[in-house]
C-alpha cells in the first residue's frame, strides 16, 4: 500500500455483527449470490464505446457485484438486475470528465461505484479508492486482485485522513452525503487546485443551493451541473462540478 495512517488513527472494526463478514464462514452466508445480469442490445453498445478492450474485466467486475458483493453486503439484492445501467455504466460515463493522466481520489468508494468502474473505463488515469470499514476494503482488495487492477490503490480511512499525504487531481464520491457535508470532506483533498466530481439524482439543483456557504469557505467555485452519457444511456448521470483553483 502507498499509504497507511497512523496506527492510533486507523479507523476502528465494524462493530455490526449481523454483516457479512469478508472470511469464510462454516454458515452459509443468509444473502446468496445472484446470477449477474445479461449485457445485451444498447447496454452492449455501451460498454463496448466505455471500456473498450477492457469489457472482459468490466463483465467480472459485475459478476464480483452480483455474487460477493450480495453475500458481504455491499448492494442489495434488488439491484442486481439494473447493475449495468444504473451502477456501473453509469458511473463509467463520468470517465469523459477526467482530464489525460489524472490522480483521481474516490471517496467512500463502498462497492467500487463510482471509483472500480471509472478505473476500468481510464486506464490512463490513478485512482485511490478511500474507503473507511474493514469489510468494505477487503472486498475492494479482492476484486483489484482478481481483475489485475495495476491503475488502483485501496485504502482504508476516512478522507480527513489522507489529507495532506497525498495531491490528487479529482475527488469523485457517489451516494455518500448532501453537497454541503460532502464539501468539508473532499475539497481539502485537492490541495488548492483540481475538481470535485460529485455524481448526483434529481435533487442536485437544491443540494447546490444548501452548499453555497461551506463552498465558499472551502473556496470552491459556483458548482456547474452537468449531464454526461446522453449518446449512450436512457437515463444519462448528473454530475456536480466544483472547481479549485486553476484546475486542469
Amino acid at each position: 500500500m502507498w499509504w497507511s495512517p497512523p496506527v492510533s488513527d486507523q479507523p476502528q472494526p465494524e462493530n455490526d455483527q449481523t454483516a457479512p463478514q469478508p472470511t469464510r464462514d462454516a454458515e452459509k452466508p443468509s444473502i446468496e449470490a445472484q446470477d449477474p445480469p445479461e449485457l445485451t442490445g444498447d447496454l452492449l453498445t455501451a460498454a463496448e464505446e466505455l471500456f473498450g478492450d477492457r469489457i472482459d474485466l468490466a463483465v467480472r467486475f459485475v459478476e464480483h457485484l452480483s455474487s460477493t458483493g450480495i453475500e458481504w453486503g455491499l448492494l442489495g439484492p434488488r439491484e442486481v438486475p439494473r447493475l449495468w445501467e444504473r451502477h456501473v455504466l453509469n458511473c463509467a460515463v463520468v470517465g469523459d470528465l477526467l482530464p489525460e493522466g489524472a490522480l483521481v481520489a474516490d471517496v467512500g468508494s463502498g462497492a467500487g461505484l463510482p471509483g472500480l468502474a471509472l478505473a476500468l473505463a481510464r486506464p490512463d488515469c490513478q485512482f485511490i479508492l478511500i474507503e473507511p470499514l474493514e469489510r468494505r476494503v477487503a472486498w475492494l482488495d479482492m476484486v483489484v486482485d482478481d481483475l489485475e487492477l495495476d491503475n488502483v490503490d485501496v485504502v482504508r480511512a476516512r478522507s480527513e485522513q489522507v489529507v495532506g499525504n497525498v495531491v490528487v487531481d479529482i475527488v469523485t464520491a457517489r451516494a455518500v452525503s448532501a453537497l454541503k457535508t460532502l464539501v468539508p470532506l473532499t475539497l481539502p483533498l485537492l490541495q488548492g487546485s483540481g475538481q470535485l466530481l460529485a455524481i448526483k439524482g434529481r435533487s442536485a439543483a437544491e443540494e447546490v443551493k444548501s452548499a453555497a456557504k461551506v463552498l465558499k469557505k472551502h473556496k470552491g467555485s459556483t458548482p456547474i451541473i452537468e449531464t454526461v452519457g446522453e449518446d449512450l444511456l436512457a437515463e444519462p448521470t448528473t454530475v456536480v462540478r466544483v472547481r479549485v483553483g486553476s484546475s486542469r
